[in-house]
């Protein structure tokens, strides 16, 4: 048990929520249901549409990133990846908690000779031109993460890179610099990776961005960075054998979108606060947000009408924004749940000096340490929200390692299809993100699309 992850939700009920949160009947009704929920998800993923469920047994795949990372990989000191959203979001999610603190600020000694690791999610000139220029690219690794190799963002930066590139090294140096994480048959990047002999690694075909951090995506940084990237896996299928079971009581996963979406739909609580109590933690909510926003929030259901459907999530750090965004939870609006996210060993503590004693308001500070501060400051977050009323539950990692953040990435992935069907969407489509590709290739002047007509074209409803 003390290598498990643990969802407590007390505090999601009724009767610990002043009788605003979930009543018993609500969940006795859902244990019915979710065997039809559960049922529905089995079946998509012996149809092979839920691709996600195969990743943490993909042997193969995992032996040519390990390949990669003990052999090509140990030549260089800096790995610099190229993706955005589903591309990016997971491996920064995985260098936050997994790695050192303060990782690239390390030298070679304290980064146990790993490389620096650096991810690319954005197009900002101010932030990528500077960080290009600061670094060797005779020493560097250039991941470039795009299944279809048509992401403008990433593909502007590959571009960038591939010229400073060139004007360093000649074109067999070039090559190996550059390694394409792509469709293993068809798109841009698998073109010039055959045109050129380019080193690939594969994502499958039927694999969302969003769902892809155990894929070589997130894994294939992490192996050369020096995570371990075989418990992360076993983490995973760990936690995907305890949510094979249709009884809800059994199932996190099925727990978790079970009270989010009795909350969201019974208590009209649409906002879902991912807050971590641990600074290693935060990124996973960036992560959580789009995994969670991308895959629910859908105009149509799967009957094609318009619904309009899905929760909105929010990540918050504690005990930071004890101090800013807890005042809305405790007095807003009655339309939030809060899940509190934690581990229960820290990788290390610090003592509070015996300073002040004769100051009761610093004194009973003292021989405690930040870690007792920090979990006090959680359970007493839980007890307020409660008191006032306020839905809340908590997700306890073992600890910070590669093995409980593969069960918590993996548990918050099965959920989310769960909650898919639920709100009766799709969870594995994003029409709503097209729209805004298609205008931007028109915008850049991408042969075949066109430019919106107009954007802000009226002066008189601009304030100047």
């Amino acid at each position: 048990m003390s290598d498990r992850l643990v969802l407590d939700y007390n505090r999601m009920l009724a009767g610990a929520t002043d009788g605003r949160g979930i009543d018993h009947a609500q969940i006795e009704a859902q244990h019915v249901r979710f065997r039809e929920v559960h049922a529905d998800v089995q079946r998509r993923r012996e149809q092979g549409r839920l691709a996600f469920f195969d990743l943490p047994y993909e042997k193969k795949t995992v032996e040519s990133i390990r390949a990669f990372a003990d052999g090509i990989g140990q030549a260089f000191d800096t790995v610099v990846v190229l993706g955005i959203g589903g591309s990016a979001l997971g491996t920064i999610a995985l260098q936050n908690a997994l790695l050192k603190p303060y990782w690239n600020q390390l030298d070679d000694e304290g980064r146990d000779y790993f490389p620096r690791l650096f991810v690319l999610d954005n197009v900002d000139p101010s932030t990528i031109g500077p960080l290009l220029d600061r670094l060797d690219p005779r020493r560097t690794l250039f991941n470039v993460i795009s299944k279809s190799g048509t992401t403008a963002e990433t593909m502007a930066q590959y571009m960038i890179v591939r010229e400073k590139l060139s004007s360093a090294l000649d074109d067999d140096g070039v090559r190996g610099h550059l390694l394409f994480t792509t469709d293993p048959e068809k798109g841009v990047l698998r073109r010039i990776a055959d045109q050129e002999g380019i080193s690939t690694l594969p994502i499958p075909p039927a694999l969302g961005g969003r769902f892809s951090v155990l894929s070589a995506v997130g894994l294939l940084p992490a192996a050369l960075a020096g995570i371990d990237i075989e418990a992360l896996l076993a983490g995973a299928a760990e936690m995907d054998e305890r949510c094979r079971t249709d009884e809800l009581s059994d199932n996190p996963a099925g727990m978790f979108a079970s009270l989010q979406y009795l909350a969201h739909t019974e208590r009209a609580a649409g906002i879902h606060v991912m807050m971590s109590y641990s600074d290693r933690l935060y990124s996973c909510g960036d992560w959580f947000s789009q995994l969670w926003a991308e895959s629910l929030g859908k105009r149509l259901d799967l009957a094609g009408g318009e619904v309009y459907r899905g929760p909105t999530p929010v990540k918050a750090l504690g005990a930071t924004d004890q101090h800013s965004q807890v005042q809305l939870y405790m007095e807003g609006p009655f339309d939030k749940t809060v899940t509190l996210l934690s581990a229960r060993e820290l990788p290390s503590d610090l003592a509070i000096p015996r300073l002040y004693g004769d100051v009761p308001e610093l004194g009973y500070l003292g021989g405690r340490t930040l870690g007792e501060l920090l979990e006090a400051e959680r359970q007493a977050t839980a007890g307020a929200l409660a008191q006032a009323g306020r839905m809340n539950m908590s997700i306890e990692l073992p600890r910070v390692d590669a093995h409980a953040i593969g069960q918590l990435f993996m548990m918050l992935q099965i959920a989310t299809v769960y909650a898919g069907v639920l709100y009766n969407v799709e969870p594995l489509d994003q029409p709503g993100v097209e729209l805004g590709k298609l205008l931007t290739y028109g915008l850049m002047g991408r042969d075949g699309f066109a430019a919106p007509e107009s954007i802000n074209a009226d002066p008189k409803y601009q304030v100047r």
